[in-house]
């Protein structure tokens, strides 16, 4: 779960990891109160879920409350496109208001959690401000990854070898190693996966603050994260993800044209392989778990047929755990409750099989069913491109 950067800065600020003085708002008469909290000069930074925001015209400075009035007037309600919204865009309903600052330079630093080491890293750069994929691959001397074992906690070693890399003066130690401690306790105590900040900068007096914060956070851990959970914004989520995740479905939204449904998320990225290996392109990864019911099935097609760029359905599933009844009963529900216009075909094999193939046949349903994993990928392929099936489980 991703939040805004206001609310990020919230949670740095109870992490001891000092921030600029702000106030979010969400109307531009809002601006002058704000920059009573902040003076001048100001930034006016348009809140949504995508980085980008400076080159796409979301990060505005100003040195007066006309200026900053403009400049909020002219963020609120636009549609802001970065290079990670995508060509549609984020329509920006708020703004964080905060005191512009005057570092002497700016850094990176960011902690996430290293899926081969299996353990929390802080990863350094002496660049901030900038992509940190840009600087990685033309000055990797530049990085510095420093892992923490979970076991044995933050300590006094990993600090230094941070503070060394990045040029920390001794008068700035202190400032510097409350930083990463709340970095640490961010991740530990809040199930964080991701503690970013870039840039992090170096005062005149050698202090160290977050002129940006984002933060990321594990989804199975919101269960004892009551707080953090509070802070979701659906708004800034894809509709159908929304949707999926309130029956504990995976659904993640793609590009392509075929909308798929499996069951094991390891068959679902096969599946997806084997679409992109026959020229087609999937519209979602949709896995709808091992010990899914009616309902889950149910909503799940349901997802897929709201998503106007499918052309084609492939249903893919193999009976372990799930009986492939249940889910033969959960799509012919969601199907007779549909107009069904684009072409659907059913794969279903393992635990009771020849029940859900019967299910399927005798539904009346005007679907393709097949039992042979390249048969029914090469078929969807071909119906959504625009061409004929050849058979139907009537």
């Amino acid at each position: 779960m991703k939040v805004h950067e206001y609310q990020a800065k919230e949670l740095f600020r109870e992490a001891g990891i000092p921030v600029p003085a702000g106030m979010m708002i969400s109307h531009v008469r809002e601006v002058g109160s704000a920059s009573e909290k902040t003076g001048f000069p100001l930034v006016v930074k348009a809140q949504i879920h995508a980085g980008g925001r400076g080159k796409g015209g979301g990060i505005r400075v100003a040195d007066s409350l006309p200026a900053a009035e403009k400049a909020a007037g002219e963020i609120l309600g636009m549609q802001l496109v970065t290079h990670q919204t995508g060509p549609g865009g984020r329509r920006v309903s708020r703004v964080l208001v905060e005191a512009a600052a005057s570092p002497l330079r700016e850094c990176y630093l960011a902690l996430l959690v290293d899926r081969e080491l299996g353990m929390p890293v802080f990863v350094a750069g002496s660049r901030g401000g900038v992509e940190i994929e840009e600087v990685a691959r033309e000055h990797p001397e530049q990085i510095l990854k420093v892992p923490v074992h979970p076991a044995a906690g933050l300590s006094p070693y990993h600090m230094r070898m941070l503070a060394l890399h990045l040029g920390v003066s001794r008068e700035g130690r202190t400032d510097f190693n409350r930083v990463v401690r709340g970095m640490y306790a961010l991740m530990h105590d809040r199930d964080a996966s991701l503690v970013e900040i870039n840039p992090l900068v170096e005062s005149a007096g050698g202090g160290w603050m977050a002129l940006d914060a984002k933060l990321n956070f594990d989804d199975n851990g919101l269960g004892r994260q009551d707080k953090v959970a509070a802070l979701r914004d659906e708004a800034e989520e894809e509709p159908l993800e929304v949707r999926a995740s309130r029956f504990d479905l995976n659904y993640i939204r793609l590009d392509g044209s075929i909308g798929c449904m499996v069951n094991g998320a390891g068959l679902a990225m096969a599946t997806m392989d084997i679409i992109k290996l026959y020229g087609g392109e999937p519209a979602n990864f949709l896995d709808v778990g091992g010990g899914t019911s009616e309902d889950r099935v149910r909503e799940a097609f349901n997802i897929l047929m709201a998503d106007e760029r499918v052309r084609a359905v492939l249903v893919n599933i193999f009976g372990g755990i799930v009986r492939t009844d249940v889910v033969a009963r959960g799509i012919v529900a969601a199907a007779r409750g549909l107009d069904l216009k684009i072409p659907v075909v059913i794969r279903l094999v393992g635990t009771n099989e020849k029940e859900g193939q019967r299910i399927i046949r005798e539904s009346g349903l005007d679907v393709v069913a097949e039992t042979e994993l390249d048969a029914a990928v090469r078929t969807a392929v071909n119906l959504a491109q625009g061409g004929e099936h050849g058979h139907s489980a009537e």
